[in-house]
């Protein structure tokens, strides 16, 4: 069975998995690692939720603010041994329902070209692929999603 809990950054489950999620990224985005890096700072989100099944850690997420009326989907997660059971839908749809909850239209999203397995999560969860937004514009390796989520009920 799968719990989700509502956290934010500085929780150490959350700390956790951001570490093996930035190594799996260092090996899979080589050398452009260092561009995306910057961009996932996990200082002073407010919105972080972490996945357990028996009481382990096993997915994270998180949104920050991304404009007025839209959140940005961060820090998706889930370990290797815990893929294709649902954990990132579940994370996914929690942190859906958050910004609903916290007045967003919409859900928006970076992912690269070299994470299929995401771009299909995405894409399985009701995202569209949009023009690449702020710091993604022209970065050819960079697909960006969003989703609306106003009258979202989970």
């Amino acid at each position: 069975m799968i719990q989700t809990i509502r956290t934010d950054s500085s929780h150490p489950d959350f700390v956790g998995l951001v570490k093996y999620l930035d190594a799996d990224l260092a090996e899979r985005d080589g050398a452009d690692n260092a561009f995306y890096a910057q961009f996932n700072k996990i200082d002073n989100i407010k919105y972080a939720v972490v996945a357990y099944e028996d009481g382990q850690p096993v997915g994270c997420g998180a949104i920050k603010e991304y404009a007025p009326n839209a959140m940005e989907v961060k820090r998706m997660y889930t370990l290797p041994a815990v893929r294709g059971k649902g954990v990132a839908t579940r994370i996914l749809t929690e942190l859906e329902t958050w910004a609903a909850e916290l007045s967003a239209e919409k859900c928006v999203l970076e992912t690269g070209k070299k994470q299929p397995e995401a771009i299909e999560l995405y894409k399985k969860n009701g995202y569209r692929i949009i023009p690449n937004y702020g710091q993604y514009i022209g970065i050819d390796n960079s697909v960006c999603f969003e989703k609306v989520v106003s009258g979202h009920t989970g």
